[in-house]
């Protein structure tokens, strides 16, 4: 395992940081691109850049986008899950970057679920 640098734990923490927002009340919504293997193999690199793009040409500040791994529908990949504040998350599958278009504009700025593309709403913890 390589050493880490100052530099590395600075990425680390603002990284951190970013996440904590949604938390925190700060950011009003959190997009999950669902980055395993399989999601990858089925485009999921292409959904977040161009979510990526979409947010900044939208000026969109109060939205936070991360990655996580598998989300073990696998066949329904690629993935995303949006968390408004307040609101049950909300799984979204089969996706293309036209269809993250539509739900950055339709559910993340709007407030309106995108239901044919909407696999769950709600989490699957208990609280």
């Amino acid at each position: 395992m390589k050493k880490l640098k100052i530099g590395d734990l600075a990425k680390i923490r603002d990284k951190v940081r970013k996440t904590a927002v949604l938390r925190q009340g700060k950011a009003r919504a959190k997009i999950t691109v669902h980055m395993g293997t399989c999601g990858i193999a089925a485009g999921a690199r292409d959904i977040l850049s161009g979510l990526l793009e979409d947010i900044k040409s939208k000026k969109l500040n109060d939205v936070i986008v991360t990655t996580s791994g598998c989300a073990g529908l696998c066949s329904r990949e690629p993935m995303a899950t949006v968390e408004i504040t307040g609101k049950p998350p909300v799984k979204y599958v089969d996706l293309t970057t036209e269809k993250m278009k539509k739900i950055l504009s339709q559910h993340v700025i709007k407030g309106t679920i995108v239901n044919e593309y909407a696999l769950a709403i709600g989490s699957e913890r208990t609280h």
